[in-house]
């Protein structure tokens, strides 16, 4: 991804955008809808709920720990996140959506600092995954827009404009990199936008619309919609 070419701005409106969408979809979730099955395995919807705004707040920690010069983490630990999330999933539909507005609402006045601090710095999000300061924005957009898929209530990829499928698509793209584990690929979006990901050997080349890409790079493709030309991925 080119750094100089993401403008941070643009990214945090979009990231706001992607949010409102998000409350406006979950506002009419009924307490048995909550405790249905989400499109991620083993989690309910109220479990999705939960991880998003948990996840929103743990970017506040983050911000929270730069400020102060404290190392930086986003949780705790694991086991405390996952049990956060089981506590969380138990709650009324009232109570998630007032943690969903809740928490975004600190974080969207949290992310401002970053206008005032140095982009290129690098940020301990745990003890294996570091990320540029100004991409936080963009790590809680894709968690938003991805999460907002899970919860099946509506919104697929075709949802997602394209600015936003070209980011997240490059982000996840460059998340997964030369991983070992998955097979080498170039990927060829219509934006124009080409990346290769995955190990050594024969490289496959797939062509689309990035939203499509991005949702078949995430394992968000309805598997009616999968074209069976499209290599195979690693369980998401």
């Amino acid at each position: 991804m080119d750094d100089a070419g993401l403008d941070l701005t643009q990214v945090r409106l979009h990231r706001h955008e992607a949010t409102q969408s998000l409350l406006g979809d979950t506002i009419a979730i009924t307490d048995e809808q909550w405790a249905e099955p989400s499109r991620l395995p083993g989690w309910t919807r109220a479990h999705v709920a939960t991880h998003v705004a948990r996840n929103a707040d743990a970017f506040v920690r983050i911000m929270t720990q730069l400020r102060s010069g404290q190392p930086t983490g986003m949780y705790e630990s694991p086991a405390q996140a996952r049990e956060d999330i089981e506590r969380g999933s138990e709650r009324s539909a009232l109570e998630l959506q007032v943690d969903l507005d809740a928490s975004a609402g600190r974080l969207h006045a949290h992310l401002a600092e970053l206008m005032s601090m140095p982009p290129d710095r690098m940020v301990h999000l745990s003890p294996t995954r570091t990320e540029r300061l100004d991409r936080l924005p963009l790590a809680r957009l894709n968690e938003v827009v991805l999460h907002h898929i899970d919860l099946d209530v509506g919104f697929t990829y075709t949802n997602i404009g394209a600015q936003v499928a070209s980011w997240l698509l490059e982000y996840n793209a460059n998340r997964i990199g030369r991983d070992l584990n998955h097979p080498a690929i170039r990927i060829i979006a219509d934006s124009g936008l080409t990346v290769v990901i995955g190990g050594v050997g024969r490289v496959t080349a797939v062509h689309g619309a990035d939203n499509y890409l991005l949702g078949w790079l995430t394992g968000r493709l309805p598997p009616e919609q999968t074209n069976r030309r499209l290599p195979r991925l690693p369980g998401w």
